[in-house]
């Protein structure tokens, strides 16, 4: 699932593949971009800079106008040659941009906004998050007043919450609280500063690790390779996410499951290495 390390990957490379080039082609399958590209069209327009922020993808062209777009679960940008077969069948298109020398597919996103400056600066959204994990001037020790100030119902839930930090999602959720030894059902009031902080470093730390330049040019920028254990083998990718019931990488101790907080969202823990007290 998209987080803010593949979402950081898409945004770099198309920006590589596409910053400088203009639009020879716009087609989409959502009315409201439709009708903003009707009354002011896209092609034409010079693509200016990709960038992320989080979860969003944000493509600026020239005449002031951004896409913004969000890919939930099941979204995903592609990357093509002009004439190139996709991936994808052409039914999970919802929009597309074409240059001379590529063509940047979004397949099955579910939220997609072209906006200007006036209607970015009042995105209820957009403005709400919190610093980019993978931003070059991420400050960690910043964001733990920020935890501290969440009202969230336990650390888990906190380390969700875009408005604290954005980028984080339910893999690395999991898997930083395993690598910090931390209990998910925590209350944040129980946690030091200086553990609440080193949340906050390992997950910077782990989205940078997963932020590598691809080694080939594959039009498919999130393949489900992510990383946290630095294992090479396919089935030792991650410490708890996805194993429930099998043994912990560490201890041999089961893999439990539960759902928590708001949205019912899905946790990985080892009840052993997470333990009240286990913490270093």
């Amino acid at each position: 699932m998209p987080e803010g390390d593949t979402i950081f990957r898409a945004a770099r490379t198309l920006h590589l593949a596409l910053a400088g080039r203009t639009v020879t082609r716009f087609e989409t399958v959502l009315p409201d971009l439709a009708e903003v590209d009707f009354d002011a069209p896209l092609r034409g327009r010079r693509i200016e800079r990709v960038e992320s922020h989080g979860k969003w993808c944000l493509i600026a062209f020239s005449g002031d106008l951004v896409l913004a777009t969000h890919m939930r679960m099941h979204g995903s940008w592609h990357l093509y040659r002009p004439r190139e077969r996709w991936r994808r069948p052409h039914r999970e298109m919802r929009l597309l941009i074409g240059t001379e020398n590529y063509v940047a597919v979004a397949f099955n996103v579910p939220v997609a906004e072209l906006l200007n400056t006036r209607t970015l600066a009042r995105h209820k959204i957009l403005n709400a998050l919190g610093p980019d994990l993978l931003a070059g001037d991420f400050d960690p020790p910043a964001v733990v007043p920020r935890l501290r100030a969440s009202g969230a119902p336990d650390v888990a839930s906190a380390l969700l919450d875009q408005g604290i930090m954005a980028g984080i999602g339910n893999v690395f959720k999991s898997e930083i609280l395993f690598l910090c030894g931390t209990d998910p059902f925590a209350p944040i009031v129980s946690l030091t500063d200086a553990e609440l902080e080193r949340l906050v470093t390992t997950a910077r730390k782990l989205l940078a690790l997963n932020t590598r330049s691809p080694q080939s040019s594959s039009d498919v920028f999130y393949s489900g390779s992510r990383r946290t254990t630095g294992m090479m083998s396919p089935r030792a990718r991650l410490w708890v996410y996805d194993r429930a019931g099998k043994p912990c990488r560490k201890c041999g101790t089961a893999i439990r499951f539960a759902r928590q907080g708001p949205g019912a969202r899905g946790t990985y823990w080892c009840p052993s290495c997470q333990a009240e007290g286990s913490r270093e």
